[in-house]
């Protein structure tokens, strides 16, 4: 490869990271007024089941205003997730084999797909089923009022796990369409990788059995999904 057709990839690089950024920004400002309203739908799975007289609170001065930011700039990065990997498939597809073009198209899709599937997983079903165990647990003495920020910071700590675990079918598709393991290799490693579904979930959810067991019993299924439909290269 020349310095010139280096120079060449360098500046293409670019240019599709500015567009990546450009769109990020665009989601930033285009959401920034409605930061309220982002906020309200965004906390609702916890404030339908807090009990009469029971709120969230801000712990810090700013976090009345910079709460709803910081989740706009969450949600924007998230919605620009899609155009990122797009402007990747653009920018690989030029090297690409047209047989390896046939694959990896429909794969960044259905990455896509399963990054957003985890992560609705995680606001819709997840997030309710734990606030309602919480919140039902808490001593009848104590009145559950969480701060925005340690509420926010859970949610999306959340839903970045899902959205991550999702990708599972995915990797396990690949590594055995690359012969980096066989499919025999890895229904064999099956307990230990369950051991290691269940760290993870330590490791990626807030420390509370309950969620982390959210995470892990969804990762070792789409590992059997992954499985039932990988296939040797």
């Amino acid at each position: 490869m020349t310095k010139d057709s280096v120079s060449d990839h360098l500046l293409e690089l670019r240019s599709r990271l500015l567009k990546v950024i450009l769109l990020f920004a665009v989601f930033s400002v285009l959401g920034i007024p409605f930061a309220s309203e982002i906020y309200l739908f965004v906390s609702a799975p916890l404030i339908e089941l807090l009990p009469d007289g029971s709120t969230m609170i801000a712990t810090e001065v700013a976090s009345p205003f910079m709460a709803p930011i910081k989740l706009v700039l969450y949600i924007a990065l998230m919605f620009s997730m899609p155009w990122l990997f797009y402007q990747t498939w653009m920018f690989m597809s030029p090297g690409l084999y047209k047989n390896e073009r046939a694959f990896t198209g429909p794969l960044m899709l259905s990455t896509v797909i399963l990054f957003f599937s985890g992560a609705a997983f995680a606001f819709f079903v997840v997030c309710p089923i734990i606030f309602k165990f919480f919140i039902a647990m808490a001593p009848e003495s104590i009145r559950v009022m969480t701060d925005i920020n340690q509420y926010l910071s859970f949610v999306f700590k959340l839903i970045f796990a899902f959205g991550v675990a999702f990708e599972i079918p995915i990797a396990t598709i690949l590594i055995v369409k690359n012969g980096i393991v066989s499919k025999e290799s890895l229904v064999k490693a099956r307990p230990y990788l369950i051991i290691l579904f269940l760290i993870i979930g330590m490791l990626l959810t807030p420390p509370d059995v309950f969620s982390q067991l959210f995470l892990a019993m969804p990762m070792w299924i789409l590992f059997e999904v992954g499985i039932l439909f990988a296939r040797k290269k």
